[in-house]
């Protein structure tokens, strides 16, 4: 059985704690231990910042985009690999495990293409110069220069590549080292990826360093030039956020949490439209794809009054065309949930939710005699004012059937009860329907995908996180944001307001930005 070890200060590194196995949740059998401790934080930190950091500043955007290509064609190489580690690690489909591996690839592409475009500058200026006296010789402008220090990036085990690899090509991009920790219980991709990672020997001494398990006191040492993005359950982003030390020396942290996103059905979408089918398949794959064990994945789904009966009717049929099981069989659609601790949470979620409502499909009875198996579950809610509905996340392949009047204004207003969301999908064909629900949801979520008749030919689902478009959310989905282009560069550099002689600002650190509305200098 192999021993996941972490990659720190140029070597790999075997952990000395009591070790933590992982297992296959399909078949319950051993896979490999992952082991703790036994380093020293300070030096695999000061090892990043001397090392790494300085390694990053040599090269500008182009080169570091050269970089991230080459990781990505590296990676692409072991596909089917790691396609089969997630399937025995992670209970993946096929489907699920490329849907990780192939966004990881893909998002360290769009970066490695972004910082061809940014060129051979080293920092970027954030809009136009201003004149700031009587004349234009007194002139500002504002910059953004890379942070000297380390990002720690502490990821979720439901995405072990597409997870690590956006973060990590956000910071190399904008020239910063990374420290990444996986979650344990699917560590096995990630580690693999490590490894690949250290053998191709693409990226210089202390740039990319590799920690299995425990962080140890690693948050303890971060200082004011670095930066930790963490992905997971709001207690413990809470918790890392109130770290005495990262409060004293004001850490930048970027917090991915819970999420209770939503779907809403406008009252106008026919059930012969296509906007309708849209509804009806985006939320069936949001309560499926990963068995529900995604960030992005809906969680309340909010239908006019009237309606529910039938709409409930069409959701249970098109659940009940995914064929759960062992998902290294071709026909099975959705896997185990990735742990016993997933397991035993969601069922409880499940049975919590449903005291307030009607399991319409599912529920907690066993489905297969091994595993870690759930049955996609449907609950319809008694009263969609209900505080359960809106405080809870439950983890898995499990949604929430929530009736309304049909009132745009009241819709928002239930959605927002989730207290802030990463993504919420309103589906409608009449525009002064649809504005007036965006509106008022907009200020809780990081992102609103809006589905109608015009688009539904060409739509990615909204569980689809973009490089290109920012992904996080206010409130109980953490407060920050990551992605977004350029904009997942901005925080892992210092925004600078430079004042002084016009011709001096220009020449160095003026908007000098290309055709393709990007920014830099």
């Amino acid at each position: 059985m192999q021993t996941l070890s972490s990659h720190i200060l140029g070597r790999w590194h075997t952990g000395t704690e009591k070790p933590v196995t992982l297992e296959n949740p399909t078949t319950l059998a051993p896979l490999a231990t992952v082991g703790s401790g036994g380093f020293d934080s300070k030096a695999v930190l000061a090892f990043a910042r001397e090392k790494g950091g300085p390694a990053l500043a040599a090269l500008n955007f182009q080169e570091r985009g050269k970089l991230l290509a080459a990781l990505s064609g590296a990676i692409h190489e072991h596909r089917d690999e790691l396609i089969q580690l997630a399937l025995e690690n992670g209970g993946n489909t096929r489907g699920d495990a490329k849907f990780d591996i192939d966004g990881a690839t893909g998002t360290l592409m769009y970066y490695a293409g972004l910082g061809e475009k940014l060129g051979a500058r080293t920092l970027l200026s954030d809009g136009e110069g201003l004149q700031l006296g009587r004349t234009a010789r007194f002139w500002g402008q504002h910059v953004y220069t890379t942070r000297p220090g380390v990002a720690l990036h502490i990821n979720a085990f439901n995405f072990p590549a597409w997870g690590m690899l956006e973060k990590m090509a956000c910071a190399l991009l904008a020239g910063m080292p990374v420290i990444e920790k996986p979650g344990t219980p699917t560590a096995l991709v990630a580690w693999r990826i490590a490894q690949i990672i250290v053998e191709k020997g693409i990226l210089p001494a202390g740039v990319y360093q590799f920690v299995s398990g425990s962080l140890g006191d690693m948050l303890d040492h971060l200082g004011p030039q670095d930066v930790l993005a963490f992905t997971g359950s709001s207690g413990t982003g809470a918790n890392l956020r109130g770290n005495a030390n990262l409060i004293k020396h004001n850490v930048r942290v970027n917090i991915e949490a819970d999420s209770l996103n939503a779907a809403v059905l406008a009252p106008d979408v026919d059930a012969s439209s296509d906007a309708y089918g849209l509804f009806l398949s985006n939320v069936a794959l949001d309560m499926t794809q990963k068995t529900g064990q995604k960030c992005t994945a809906v969680r309340r789904v909010f239908v006019p009054a009237e309606r529910v009966k039938d709409v409930v009717a069409d959701l249970v049929a098109q659940l009940g065309r995914t064929k759960v099981g062992d998902p290294s069989e071709k026909d099975v659609r959705m896997g185990p949930l990735a742990s016993k601790s997933q397991f035993e949470e969601v069922k409880k979620g499940i049975e919590r939710l449903a005291a307030h409502g009607t399991i319409a499909t599912g529920g907690t009875d066993p489905i297969q005699p091994k595993g870690y198996f759930v049955a996609p579950t449907l609950i319809v809610a008694k009263d969609a004012q209900n505080p359960a509905f809106h405080a809870e996340e439950v983890f898995g392949p499990c949604a929430v059937v929530l009736p309304y009047s049909g009132d745009a204004v009241e819709a928002a207003r239930l959605v927002n009860l989730g207290g802030g969301g990463l993504v919420c999908s309103v589906y409608g064909n009449d525009a002064e329907w649809t504005d007036r629900f965006v509106l008022l949801a907009a200020p809780w979520h990081g992102r609103i995908w809006i589905g109608s008749d015009k688009m539904a030919e060409q739509a990615l689902p909204p569980g689809m996180v973009l490089p290109m478009m920012i992904h996080g959310g206010p409130g109980r989905a953490g407060g920050g944001d990551e992605l977004g282009a350029e904009r997942g560069l901005h925080f892992y550099m210092q925004r600078t307001a430079l004042q002084g002689f016009k011709g001096a600002i220009e020449a160095t650190f003026g908007d000098k930005s290309p055709a393709t509305g990007t920014s830099g200098s």
